[in-house]
């Protein structure tokens, strides 16, 4: 699906999201992507006096700080954390605004791009005055150009108008699930290719140039720049005390309007799923977080959308996707696709994604085949175990954590593929669109 029919898709029912628009409250009001002039009639320019403590005025890192934002790029980490941790280094800075969204079942990144450029790229700016930085490098995926030409048209806006005190750049990078990680994007942007560096030192020491850089998923950004025209205490109005704001979810799957949504963290799944117009049968099962997510049984879906509640779990919000199954599904048919689908998608630098993936992924096949030999189960698990915290990057935790929890939350098809075969679910489509499980062409 492309940024257009995301679009499409969007308008039929964003207006019956759960919370008070942000991120998207242009669109709301008016249906349409905003022009720097539309932008700059609602927002005003960015408060680039305000982001490093004008009279008056709360620096940026410490409003950012008591707002409680979180990264919306799936780690979920505190985003005055990373702001602090470049600007306190010596030497002028880089901001890297990541918004390769290589996880193949979101798109909330491409759509807010789509219809806030400004806001996206405001966050940037601010940022960069916040961490003393004199450029903003934007990181796109290489094959969706016509995101590319919009984005390329915006930056063009800005340079008309003088908006901007630095440098923005934009740059499209070779599209691999792994090359979204921020290690992947300085790499490539030091002229190597967009592979996690999973050796020292960190991002935040010298990154793009040798230099501190910051590097923000696209999302983040956007709520940063509200922040800085609006404060803290605004922020804090939608989400909970822990982990207040609102956040974009794509939701697809067995619904009756797939497409992305802002809604208030705190909000129950069951919920985000009715503004989407709902499931038009019983669920079996929801996948959350993408193809590197956990699978949850459909009793948890009362759970509401925070780290803190799914945790228990063993979820999390991740890259802000909710798949809903419903019907007659085999749960590990679907997941083997997604597996085998994330083995070719690794970077083959370490052992756990150069040989565990690929036997994982295999086993799972098998698995979901009705293949089974007396030992594939155990074999499975304990090669599964053997992924988590061992690579140079978190791409095989993420699968790790896809199989563990396709066993747990189906049982059922795991003793029928072991003792009688495929089960006959298995021989239908497909519920969830998978790309082909092919290894990426080029790294740079």
């Amino acid at each position: 699906m492309n940024s257009s029919a995301t679009a499409r898709l969007t308008t039929r029912h964003l207006a019956a999201a759960p919370g008070a628009p942000r991120l998207l409250a242009d669109w709301y009001a008016t249906g349409r992507p905003a022009a720097l002039a539309d932008h700059l009639g609602r927002h005003g320019p960015p408060p680039v006096a305000a982001a490093v403590g004008g009279r008056g005025s709360m620096p940026l890192v410490e409003a950012v700080e008591a707002a409680g934002l979180s990264g919306r790029g799936g780690a979920g980490f505190p985003t005055a954390r990373k702001l602090r941790a470049v600007a306190e280094r010596r030497g002028r800075a880089v901001v890297v605004v990541n918004a390769m969204e290589s996880e193949p079942a979101s798109r909330k990144d491409q759509f807010l791009l789509h219809v806030a450029p400004h806001l996206v790229l405001d966050g940037a700016v601010l940022a960069a005055a916040a961490v003393g930085a004199d450029t903003v490098h934007v990181c796109l995926p290489r094959d969706r150009s016509a995101q590319y030409r919009r984005l390329s048209a915006a930056l063009d806006e800005r340079r008309r108008a003088r908006v901007d005190r630095v440098r923005l750049r934009l740059h499209a990078l070779p599209h691999a699930y792994v090359s979204s990680e921020s290690t992947s994007l300085v790499r490539w942007l030091n002229g190597g290719p967009a592979r996690p560096q999973g050796s020292p030192p960190r991002t935040h020491e010298r990154g793009v140039g040798r230099r501190p850089t910051l590097v923000n998923n696209a999302e983040t950004l956007a709520h940063l720049a509200l922040i800085a025209r609006h404060g803290p205490d605004w922020f804090r109005r939608e989400g909970t005390p822990d982990e207040p704001g609102t956040t974009l979810v794509t939701v697809s799957g067995a619904v009756a309007a797939p497409g992305v949504l802002e809604v208030a963290l705190g909000t129950p799944l069951a919920t985000v799923l009715d503004h989407a117009q709902g499931p038009a049968q019983p669920l079996r099962a929801l996948l959350l977080g993408g193809f590197a997510g956990t699978w949850l049984p459909a009793a948890h879906q009362d759970t509401p959308l925070t780290r803190r509640d799914l945790a228990p779990l063993g979820a999390a919000p991740g890259a802000g996707v909710l798949i809903a199954v419903a019907g007659p599904v085999c749960g590990l048919t679907e997941t083997a696709r997604m597996l085998a689908y994330l083995a070719a998608h690794s970077a083959r630098q370490c052992g756990p994604c150069h040989l565990g993936l690929p036997a994982v992924a295999d086993d799972f096949a098998a698995l979901a085949a009705g293949r089974a030999d007396p030992g594939l189960l155990s074999r499975l698990r304990r090669r599964t175990g053997l992924l988590a915290d061992r690579g140079a990057c978190r791409h095989p935790d993420g699968a790790a954590r896809l199989v563990a929890s396709a066993l747990h939350t189906f049982p059922d098809d795991v003793g029928h593929h072991l003792t009688r075969g495929a089960c006959p679910a298995a021989h239908q489509p497909p519920r969830i669109p998978v790309p082909p499980a092919t290894p990426p062409e080029r790294w740079r």
